[in-house]
């Protein structure tokens, strides 16, 4: 039995007890004080009435008229005037009791009243005795009356009493509640705070709980840290912190061969010319420090990614990838300053820093993208060209002409519903963990993957749109098939709509049995903004059964910390990383640490992108719960 329910039994215990002593206490001292008024009023009217039928002639009429007119009055029982041989001379007595106090309080209460007995007279001798017994329906009738008074008044002092116990339970109960709260998210590795309660031995449990979670939270901060460190020690050039050459092409190849939106993007190719004579004017350190500076100035072309793709493919070439950028109209000026920022730096140098901009699509040949690069950046960089910034423009065939086509076609595919396609996502035994079902959406006749119109649906703000539909048709799937788990991709744009969340947790609520069956997922380019929209979106549909997850976690996510809270069930390691990973120590040493570190917190690390046998062997044996991708079949 819980604390409450005790608690709130003590109380109405206490209460009925209180109810029940003061009741007997009263109908005690109550009855016995009206048997004690009854005998001295049976004595009195007793000796009254004999001393007025001493004074009157012994005629039998008379005094039977005598007896009669005092017995009429109600007051009495039963009058009997026996004579001195104990004969009944005359007697008058009442018949059952006709009033509406209940049987059951008269035989509780049986009144023990004496009956009052009088001497009569005849002159100087005795003519007989009177005996006299009073009526006691007034007695009950005036002792039931109290009581129900008494009854009532403890019914409104004890409903006062239990509005007052309410609250004082309610003030127990809450921060019980949280603190128990508290105690299963710890239990589930979710290390919350709470706020301390008044009561003191709660407000010791809770600021103990709260220590424990602030101490865990500086535990992930420093493990992330640490971490991130190694990364970059292994991952990123020491001089200007960009990826390195293996690193970055292999980040590139997995983007090129995913149908995520990311794969449609530019890539900017920047060369330091003359790096040596460079070295030679400026000295190494201020030369170092320059390339450091362009290294900035490309990243911050692409403000609003949360992880940037900068690499050093030799000791003069830089390479940006823009994910998701389309228009090298709007992104020359911009370039143009950065490499102006950079020239003024060293202006007595004559720094010359040529560049080419490629756009790339799914399933492009790297090979080919990077030989664009070195021709276009060849003839930045030759005397006879007009512009230091060579544009190679794609030759792309666009499913629509125009801006109102895509609109008009993409309401069109939504409303009609999307399509899911399913991967599997296996553990170590080839038991499937759930399927991931990415959208697909019918445009121009044809089933097109995500990268296709996935930047469309985010220039028209249509993400919360195609995430309703993607769950409803997820839903109707699971109808189908009740057993599957089902992983769906939604976007940043989707969980930070607060219409979005509510029409969501309407929608799971209609078939909670199936929601169960549902994992959701969030891309890793997570704001302060979006986590804290992920945590409500947790809370609200996690009473639900919901998993959570984070999909495309590279090296550089360092936010594990502030999700500690969140209830993730697992991490999708990107590609990135996965890509060759059984050759490479690097990889590695950083998935493991990326394993330890979710593990410690009872959250699954999924390797993405897996296409090797080789790749799924390594990734089980460092760590990692599950896998998929090409190389993982059934």
């Amino acid at each position: 039995m819980s604390l409450i329910k005790q608690l709130w039994l003590a109380i109405i215990a206490l209460l009925l007890l209180s109810f029940v002593g003061s009741l007997a206490i009263s109908i005690a001292s109550s009855r016995s004080y009206i048997e004690q008024e009854v005998r001295i009023k049976n004595e009195d009217n007793a000796t009254a009435l004999a001393l007025s039928m001493s004074q009157l002639d012994k005629d039998m009429v008379i005094l039977e008229l005598l007896i009669s007119a005092q017995f009429d009055t109600g007051y009495y029982r039963r009058i009997t005037l026996r004579d001195t041989e104990d004969n009944i001379l005359t007697e008058r007595s009442a018949g059952e009791y006709s009033g509406d106090v209940p049987a059951w309080f008269r035989s509780l209460v049986q009144f023990d009243v004496p009956i009052g007995v009088a001497t009569v007279q005849d002159g100087w001798r005795q003519f007989g005795t009177l005996e006299l017994e009073s009526q006691h329906s007034f007695a009950y009738a005036s002792l039931w009356r109290s009581m129900l008074e008494l009854a009532s008044w403890f019914l409104l002092a004890g409903a006062i009493s239990l509005a007052i116990a309410t609250l004082l339970v309610r003030g127990i109960k809450h921060p019980l509640v949280r603190v128990v709260a508290q105690a299963k998210d710890i239990s589930a590795r979710r290390f919350t705070t709470i706020k301390e309660p008044r009561t003191l031995e709660l407000k010791e449990v809770a600021q103990a709980m709260n220590v424990l979670s602030a101490n865990v939270r500086q535990m992930l901060s420093q493990e992330s840290q640490k971490l991130d460190e190694l990364r970059r020690h292994l991952q990123h050039d020491r001089v200007t912190d960009a990826l390195t050459r293996d690193v970055f092409m292999g980040r590139l190849a997995s983007l090129l061969g995913s149908d995520d939106a990311r794969a449609t993007g530019l890539m900017v190719m920047v060369r330091v010319q003359d790096l040596e004579q460079l070295n030679e004017q400026l000295g190494h350190q201020a030369t170092d420090s320059l390339l450091r500076e362009l290294v900035t100035q490309l990243a911050s072309l692409d403000d609003a990614a949360g992880e940037t793709f900068v690499g050093r493919l030799n000791g003069s070439d830089f390479m940006l990838l823009l994910p998701l950028e389309e228009d090298t109209k709007a992104l020359l000026p911009r370039l143009h300053q950065a490499l102006d920022t950079i020239a003024l730096q060293a202006p007595a140098t004559g720094i010359h820093l040529p560049a080419a901009v490629v756009a790339y699509t799914p399933h492009d040949e790297r090979g080919v993208l990077m030989a664009t690069l070195d021709d276009a950046l060849a003839e930045a960089e030759s005397s006879s060209a007009h512009s230091r910034i060579v544009i190679r423009e794609a030759k792309q065939s666009s499913l629509f002409n125009t801006h109102a086509e895509w609109r008009t076609a993409l309401n069109s595919a939504i409303l009609k519903g999307p399509q899911l396609a399913y991967f599997p996502v296996t553990d170590a035994e080839n038991n499937v963990l759930h399927y991931e079902c990415p959208a697909r959406l019918e445009l121009a006749d044809t089933w097109q993957t995500a990268g296709v119109f996935i930047p469309w649906i985010s220039r028209f703000d249509l993400e919360p749109a195609l995430d309703i539909a993607v769950i409803k048709q997820a839903l109707e799937q699971l109808t189908i098939d009740p057993t599957q788990k089902l992983g769906i991709n939604l976007s940043l744009a989707s969980i930070t709509n607060g219409q979005f969340v509510i029409e969501l947790r309407a929608l799971l609520e209609k078939q909670p049995q199936l929601a169960k069956q549902l994992c959701f997922e969030v891309p890793a380019v997570l704001n302060a903004h979006a986590i804290g929209s992920l945590r409500g979106l947790c809370s609200a549909l996690r009473p639900l059964g919901c998993q959570f997850g984070i999909e495309h976690v590279g090296a550089e996510f360092t936010k594990l910390a502030d999700l500690h809270d969140v209830g993730l069930s697992y991490l999708k390691v990107d590609s990135s990383l996965i890509r060759g990973i059984h050759t490479s120590s690097e990889q590695q040493t950083i998935v493991r640490g990326m394993a330890t570190l979710c593990h410690s917190l009872g959250i699954q690390v999924i390797a993405e992108g897996v296409t090797e046998k080789a790749e799924l062997e390594s990734l089980f044996r460092i760590g990692a719960d599950g896998a998929t991708g090409p190389g993982v079949r059934l």
